[in-house]
């Protein structure tokens, strides 16, 4: 694998500079490209406005799946990547927060799904009375289920003993980066929108419910991608992870309660039990949706530096992540 000598500007390049690589942005995203970049041998940094913990990243549910996300043969490409990665992780989940679980995906017929559903193992089209709660199609699988507060400390912390640094630090411009280092990649999510600017760039808002778990193993979605109103229940440790809402061009961060007493309706529905689970807190998240799809994208910058765009993942970040992260590495190195 060559070095930051060979294929990524060095850091004698600009006087001063002490990194290869600056990384703005410290969610999954951001994160997942950086322990890439670092552990090919690079000098990295991450600036992220918040914690990984405070991120976007954090509330997500965070099951394995394309959803939401464009454009669909690319995206189906980078998610068997992130499969196969996350497969690996799952064999220490306590460090990790990567587990395989078992579950159902109500009105999903596999016959309809991309090409990438064909390399997804155990995927299986249930019979009308194998799909609980009002449907009559579903999907079973075992897929990976990311407990995301645990992953998002697990990845800084890989980064870390990778020789990263990550530091917390907001930008109004992608110069401040490009003055520290000969790269930078551009994993700002929904702030991309600003920084960048692209219009094209708009938030879907996603509404969660924390639940106490009375005794759900498997999880379980129904989520139409064209409607505003999902379903979906998530086993964590700790808390049932119910779900949810996906509403376009709605920026707000409060909780709606309204919303939230209609999630666990919803869900109820599916499993009876959820009706009486005591609540331990509420979610809201902006996932960073883009017409035209996920852009990863290397652009010059003033004075010679390449700035590397990676935004617009949309409902499935956690999903290909890892895909992502090799293909925006290659424009790095290039």
């Amino acid at each position: 694998m060559a070095g930051p000598s060979r294929k990524c500007p060095g850091p004698g390049t600009v006087a001063g500079m002490e990194s290869d690589v600056i990384v703005v942005g410290g969610g999954v995203v951001g994160l997942t490209t950086a322990v890439t970049l670092a552990e090919r041998g690079l000098r990295v940094r991450v600036w992220s406005r918040d914690e990984a913990t405070d991120t976007t990243s954090a509330v997500a549910g965070a099951l394995w799946w394309p959803y939401r996300i464009e454009p669909e043969e690319a995206a189906g490409a980078w998610a068997l990547t992130s499969l196969r990665v996350y497969g690996e992780l799952a064999a220490d989940p306590e460090r990790t927060g990567v587990r395989w679980v078992s579950g159902v995906h109500a009105d999903t017929v596999l016959d309809r799904l991309g090409s990438w559903a064909r390399e997804v193992p155990g995927l299986r089209q249930l019979a009308p009375d194998e799909v609980p709660g009002p449907y009559g199609v579903g999907l079973a699988a075992r897929l990976p289920l990311i407990d995301m507060p645990v992953h998002l400390g697990w990845l800084r912390g890989r980064f870390e003993t990778a020789g990263g640094v990550f530091e917390r630090r907001a930008v109004s411009g992608f110069g401040e980066a490009a003055a520290g280092a000969p790269v930078v990649v551009d994993c700002t999510g929904l702030s991309a929108r600003e920084l960048v600017p692209d219009p094209g760039l708009r938030p879907v808002r996603g509404q969660l419910v924390l639940v106490e778990n009375p005794g759900i193993e498997e999880w379980f979605t129904s989520a139409d991608a064209g409607s505003s109103r999902t379903t979906y229940f998530f086993p964590q440790p700790g808390r049932l992870v119910l779900g949810g809402t996906a509403e376009e061009d709605d920026e707000r961060t409060e909780p709606d309660p309204a919303t939230a007493a209609a999630i666990v309706a919803r869900c109820a529905r599916v499993r009876p039990e959820i009706a009486g689970a005591r609540v331990l807190g509420h979610r809201v998240g902006l996932r960073p949706a883009r017409s035209g799809g996920v852009r990863i994208e290397a652009v010059p910058l003033p004075g010679g530096g390449r700035l590397v765009h990676h935004y617009g993942h949309g409902g499935a970040g956690v999903t290909v992540a890892w895909g992502c992260a090799e293909r925006a590495a290659e424009l790095v190195e290039a």
